[in-house]
């Protein structure tokens, strides 16, 4: 097997990934604060951290992942009280949303799945270890991380200090000693939800949570921590400080970070109305093209999201499944991804590279063993899991297949003859009836053209 390359943010450098344990693989990312549905940007790093574990699972014997719920939080609070119901009403109903549009694009459930609320009694324990270090203090029913007491804080971001108070864009509260220190614990009024502890009834601040979840189920460190770039500061920076304070370790080997995700050239935000939710893309679109237009970019860099980006990959999902369905009755052979495309997975999850040589495989599915490759490297990056024919079964009904296929045979007869006329005009009626054609070393493969909302 090829060995594992990834770019670890903490060093700005490309390197061998080497595990603490070679039997034991620990990954740990940051997932969902569930206040509403999930939308595009959010589905990115599930995808992308999916096909990290999938391929770290081919590499090593045991891989445990975790991808953890934030269910309380200011914003789940604020619409729990719009509707009048507790907080686990909203938590709970998009969570269960977030889990069923994840799995429609191919996400496979983490192995563990940590609720901050469920682990209050970890992050008031962390909170106390802090304290009796000296690297928190408690002040007027807050606790707060005293960032003077770390001398690496600041290391994950590479920011001056100025800029990441600017970034942060902290609170110049009357009880903090310095303008960088940020919470860890803060006071409840009788209308919100809280948790008794030695400060009074409060909750945790949103950077313990991922800490102590991680150290209750991992331990002080673990190999990977995955989230998307815009995490980095302050979040990850301020895990990685109260971590190594409370511990006297590093929190992750390797960070890992995904790029932004724009739609139509733009940064989505709700000023700019562009907010792309995860359901209606899946009403337009299947899954597997959401999945694979997420995955054509390298994971690094940003992502330009359009409607082409889309349409292009329901036509490359199209090629992949007619050569399936051309070799529908042909067994596959045992399902190993070759070398040459686990390379490329293994050069910094080069997801744009691995789709070129998953192309290439394509063209050697006539054998048992060609189509074995071929569904093991699909398998890997998530993609070609449904039948050939359930995927265009939904396009298909009113389709007239004998008039194509006779379409097909008539142009190809033509082109024989050298009939150009006639070969053109085949083509075009085959146009007029939505169908596209590609001409490949196995023959002529047809699929319809892409029509956002029929499947």
């Amino acid at each position: 097997m090829p060995k594992l390359f990834l770019h670890n943010n903490l060093t700005r450098q490309k390197s061998a990934f080497q595990p603490a344990n070679a039997d034991l693989v620990t990954v740990y990312v940051c997932g969902p604060t569930v206040y509403g549905p999930a939308h595009i940007g959010n589905a990115r790093p599930a995808v992308v951290f999916d096909v990290l574990v999938r391929l770290l699972r081919e590499l090593y014997p045991a891989v445990s992942y975790a991808r953890n719920i934030t269910d309380i939080d200011d914003k789940i609070n604020a619409r729990a009280a719009e509707e009048g119901v507790d907080i686990g009403v909203i938590s709970d109903r998009y969570r269960a949303k977030y889990h069923e549009d994840m799995a429609a694009l191919g996400v496979a459930p983490p192995d563990i799945e940590p609720h901050a609320t469920q682990h209050i009694d970890d992050i008031i324990s962390m909170i106390n270890e802090l304290i009796a270090r000296d690297a928190a203090y408690a002040a007027e029913g807050h606790v707060l991380f005293d960032v003077t007491q770390d001398a690496e804080y600041g290391s994950l971001a590479r920011r001056a200090r100025e800029d990441m108070l600017a970034g942060a864009r902290v609170e110049i509260a009357p009880y903090k000693r310095d303008a960088g220190d940020f919470v860890l614990w803060k006071p409840s009024s009788a209308d919100q939800p809280g948790w008794d502890s030695p400060w009074g009834r409060g909750r945790p601040g949103w950077h313990i949570e991922c800490s102590a979840m991680i150290a209750h189920h991992f331990g002080p460190t673990i190999d990977i921590h995955g989230g998307g770039v815009d995490l980095q500061f302050p979040h990850h920076e301020n895990e990685c400080a109260q971590s190594r304070c409370a511990h006297g370790a590093p929190l992750a080997r390797y960070w890992l970070h995904n790029g932004m995700l724009n739609i139509d050239g733009e940064k989505m935000s709700k000023s700019r109305g562009n907010i792309t939710l995860v359901d209606d893309l899946l009403a337009d679109y299947p899954g597997e093209a959401v999945r694979l237009a997420i995955l054509q970019g390298h994971y690094r860099q940003p992502l330009d999201f359009t409607a082409d980006l889309l349409d292009q990959s329901v036509r490359s999902l199209d090629r992949l499944y007619s050569v399936l369905r051309a070799h529908a009755d042909l067994p596959a052979g045992p399902q190993e991804a070759p070398d040459i495309f686990m390379q490329a997975l293994c050069d910094d999850l080069n997801t744009p590279k691995a789709m070129a040589e998953l192309f290439a495989l394509a063209k050697q599915a006539d054998t048992p063993d060609g189509k074995g490759r071929l569904l093991a490297a699909g398998r890997i990056l998530g993609l070609l899991q449904a039948d050939p024919e359930a995927w265009f079964a939904s396009d298909m009904e009113g389709v007239d297949v004998v008039r194509i296929d006779a379409l097909i045979a008539t142009r190809a007869d033509a082109r024989a003859a050298r009939d150009f006329a006639a070969a053109d005009a085949a083509r075009n009626e085959l146009a007029e009836m939505g169908v596209s054609i590609e001409d490949t070393p196995d023959g002529t493969i047809w699929h319809l053209a892409p029509a956002r909302g029929s499947r």
